[in-house]
């Protein structure tokens, strides 16, 4: 047996530790990642294609929701930072959270994940206890994926896309109205669309260092994960223009089918010309002309959804 200590990692970034009671503070809100509560905003769809979007009440029950889902959310992702964290400080970006740079001890990460369950599961019963159930099947998800499935080709994508489904059938329990399949058929191929886009970001970004960092880099390829793009973006496209004519309450809907093929290109073009995509809530909320064509759709969506004739009127 050699005596000689093993080299230490150059990539890895030791732990530092909070250097006051400030800076413990922001790294609890960082370790939240509050960025990542945009995702949240699946929960929303229903109130808004469901034509409750001029209901008060119905707009306290889904923001409820959409807290509820964020603190569950906010669990789930210290959680993952948690038992991720020697790789993530090997990660040129992840090495910077709250958990792995040490500002985040783990004792006070897993209490403040307590808290969060907590708080959102009270806050969710108030709405529905069904909303508690789905929150819980939400997490299991999670929880599923970091300790099993992000190791697993193509089900580790599947997983995240199944996170989507659960916020999306959130927001419909919260108000009481139908799960609609044409909204989980359309939830469910963009997820997977940003899912795979993400694996081609991350496979970019990391070059060699994908195998070393993240296992599961290693089973996906290039031309691989651009053959799972062509497949969803094709799928995302398509099931929301079958929606617009077969599934919404007006086919004028389809006047916003032009601002999401945009969209879904522009995202594609971010991704293989200018190597982003790795963080999907970054490369959307930085990019002026996404940004704009969001605002578009949402007006687009209300105007039509209040003024254009509806199915059986």
């Amino acid at each position: 047996m050699s005596d000689t200590a093993p080299a230490p990692d150059p990539g890895a970034t030791p732990p530092r530790g909070p250097s006051g009671a400030g800076d413990l503070l922001l790294a609890m809100v960082q370790g939240l990642r509050p960025k990542q509560w945009a995702k949240n905003v699946f929960v929303l769809a229903a109130i808004l294609f469901s034509m409750n979007f001029g209901r008060a009440d119905m707009w306290v029950k889904v923001l409820a929701a959409f807290a509820t889902f964020s603190m569950f959310s906010s669990a789930g992702y210290l959680f993952n930072d948690a038992s991720d964290v020697e790789a993530d400080r090997k990660h040129p970006t992840k090495r910077k959270r709250a958990i792995a740079s040490g500002r985040l001890p783990l004792p006070v990460a897993y209490a403040e994940m307590v808290g969060l369950l907590i708080v959102g599961g009270a806050l969710g019963w108030w709405v529905s206890p069904w909303l508690v159930l789905i929150a819980s099947l939400y997490l299991v998800t999670t929880l599923s994926y970091s300790f099993y499935f992000k190791h697993v080709v193509i089900l580790d994508v599947m997983f995240i896309s199944a996170g989507f489904l659960w916020r999306a059938a959130a927001g419909a329990v919260a108000i009481d109205v139908a799960i609609s399949p044409w909204l989980m058929t359309c939830t469910a191929f963009v997820s997977l669309f940003f899912g795979f886009n993400k694996r081609r970001g991350e496979l970019t970004l990391m070059e060699e260092q994908a195998k070393t960092t993240r296992k599961i880099l290693s089973e996906y390829s290039h031309d691989l994960v651009v053959e799972f793009q062509a497949i969803t973006t094709s799928g995302t496209i398509i099931s929301y223009a079958l929606y617009c004519v077969q599934g919404s309450p007006t086919p004028w809907l389809l006047l916003t089918l032009p601002i999401v093929v945009y969209c879904v290109l522009r995202y594609m073009y971010l991704v293989s010309a200018r190597n982003e995509g790795g963080a999907p809530d970054e490369t959307l909320f930085k990019d002026a002309p996404i940004l704009a064509a969001g605002l578009l759709y949402g007006l687009t969506v209300v105007g039509v959804l209040m003024l254009a004739p509806h199915k059986g009127a």
